[in-house]
């Protein structure tokens, strides 16, 4: 048996970020002082790596909690990569928090981005709609909605859209201007833009050449270039091996997407958080097993689970 464990998996590079300020926080906490950083929300979708920053004295609280505090004067509140709406820094900082603010520049400019084109749709000769292809409740798409009163429409796929369509929601003859949560599958927000244009094409009676001259439909390219990529680069991954063995938490929506990539091309795909749901049965003495994982999957982790599927044989 070989195992290889996939470079390309890992935390991407906001949720480093975010990590690696968290812990330069706790680190410098002066002797004698309690050590600890609130975190709204979990840090990473992770629970091995929360449990690891839970040690250092990471505390997640959630907007539940932030209701109920009085005062938090002195302590510090760490939004994450996720990012957050305004109402959510004016509530901290009514609470007296010191906020770390850890958002992700990628989502810090999809968040501008969005404000940008409400204010076209509203406040210009362009009445139209934001739409955001994402999952609904995820929290950088609350951060979204946050950016713009909530007043955008949220697809989750093709048949959301369809239906939204269908009963009046989405208005075809309006001119459109349509975002991705930054971590979804290229792929699919390909298809759904381009099925968007055919319908709102058929729509207005233009040929899509004509149609496109018109920028009736603006299509934004908001999906992370290291997400994107690495979708490319799983697909090869998964491919190559026998078997693979696909780790991250079961709350990642970016854990998902990947996982369901891995699974359509190669059938013996096994989503797994932890070592400890490793089976000895999944695995054959002339396998070639590959170890990969979410961008919210801590490299240490994968090479934990890589070790312990070695010492199966």
């Amino acid at each position: 048996m070989t195992v290889e464990v996939d470079k390309n998996s890992g935390f991407c590079a906001g949720v480093i970020r975010a990590i690696e300020k968290a812990e330069d926080y706790l680190d410098h906490i002066e002797d004698g002082q309690e050590k600890r950083l609130y975190s709204l929300g979990a840090i990473v979708h992770n629970e091995s790596e929360l449990s690891r920053l839970g040690q250092k004295g990471l505390v997640t609280v959630d907007k539940e909690d932030l209701e109920e505090m009085q005062d938090a004067s002195g302590e510090s509140l760490l939004i994450r990569a996720h990012g957050e709406p305004p109402a959510t820094y004016s509530k901290a900082e009514s609470l007296g928090f010191k906020i770390i603010d850890c958002t992700c520049p990628v989502v810090l400019k999809l968040q501008q981005d969005i404000r940008q084109a409400y204010g076209r749709m509203h406040d210009g000769p362009r009445k139209g709609q934001v739409i955001i292809f994402g999952k609904i409740g995820h929290p950088e798409v609350m951060g979204l909605l946050g950016q713009v009163g909530g007043d955008a429409i949220v697809i989750e796929d093709m048949k959301m859209l369809s239906d939204l369509i269908a009963d009046g929601t989405i208005c075809l003859h309006n001119p459109v201007e349509i975002f991705s949560q930054t971590t979804k599958s290229p792929a699919e927000y390909s298809s759904i833009c381009s099925r968007l244009e055919e319908m709102m094409a058929a729509a207005n009676e233009m040929p899509i050449t004509q149609f496109k001259g018109r920028r009736l439909l603006v299509v934004h390219n908001t999906i992370c270039s290291q997400v994107a990529t690495r979708h490319a680069k799983l697909s090869r991954f998964a491919l190559d091996h026998d078997i693979i063995i696909f780790v991250s938490g079961k709350a990642s929506s970016n854990g998902k997407v990947l996982c369901d990539l891995c699974k359509s091309l190669n059938i013996r795909t096994y989503h797994i958080s932890s070592e400890s749901e490793l089976k000895k049965e999944w695995f054959r003495r002339e396998d070639n097993v590959g170890v990969c994982g979410a961008t919210s999957t801590p490299k240490w982790l994968l090479e934990q689970i890589a070790a312990a599927i070695r010492r199966f044989y």
